[in-house]
């Protein structure tokens, strides 16, 4: 299989568990809105799971270290991604199949089509190898729902990360290399309209996390919008108080 599933209903994800992902390039606001959608389920009652790719696992943070390391800059494009699907394959074993099984909601912080998106439209690996590692990794594990989260430009988005840390491996791979991912973003939800959720990150998180509620409230239907919001302003708050020091 691919990452294409179909849409689950209210009641069927619930005594399953859900799984979300959060895509988009490099800055788009991910990490943040997991956080704030984690905050806001916990607050119901629910049980939530936020991962990262690669990563969120013992084995996963290791390799993660290594993909990302600017040091790294020889590592050949096949190499890249064989670390990202072993990564993956640990998360999806050790942690997400596990968490789905109990009823729990898994937050992911990029998935696999982060890895369509980078390695095949970024790199220019064979898009349809690509997708058969897909397949071997996922073992079965594909998301309900993924939110696909758009800066205004690949620019502004390497602006933002660089913002927030020093630029990895995959920042420092080029403009060009960055609006490629973008752009492949953006197709990939044209195809699967019913799973991937194009959402534009604005500099305002409130009013992008209300666009984010728009697409979860039918799969989540526990979150509150009120709950969200409140969050989404204390850290709008916090970043404009930062901005005037």
């Amino acid at each position: 299989m691919t990452c294409d599933i179909g849409f689950v209903s209210p009641g069927e994800a619930t005594s399953r568990g859900v799984f979300v992902t959060f895509e988009g390039g490099e800055g788009a606001g991910k990490s943040t809105h997991v956080a704030l959608l984690a905050e806001a389920l916990r607050a119901s009652g629910r049980e939530v799971v936020c991962l990262r790719e690669p990563g969120g696992t013992r084995i996963g943070e290791q390799l993660r270290s290594v993909v990302l390391d600017p040091e790294n800059d020889e590592m050949a494009d096949m190499c890249e991604l064989f670390v990202y699907e072993a990564a993956r394959a640990q998360l999806v074993r050790e942690k997400i199949a596990p968490a789905l099984a109990r009823g729990a909601v898994v937050l992911c912080d990029r998935f696999c089509d982060s890895t369509v998106a980078y390695q095949a439209y970024g790199r220019g690996l064979d898009a349809a190898a690509v997708r058969r590692a897909n397949d071997l990794a996922c073992q079965g594990i594909a998301p309900d729902l993924t939110v696909v989260l758009e800066a205004p430009s690949a620019a502004s988005g390497l602006k933002r990360a660089e913002a927030v840390a020093r630029p990895d491996r995959l920042e420092r791979a080029g403009e060009a290399f960055h609006e490629r991912v973008n752009e492949a973003f953006r197709a990939l939800a044209a195809t699967e309209p019913e799973r991937m959720r194009l959402v534009t990150s604005l500099d305002s998180v409130e009013a992008t996390a209300r666009m984010v509620f728009d697409h979860l409230e039918g799969l989540l239907p526990e979150l509150s919008l009120d709950a969200l919001l409140g969050f989404a302003r204390a850290v709008d708050a916090q970043r404009s108080l930062e901005s005037r020091r």
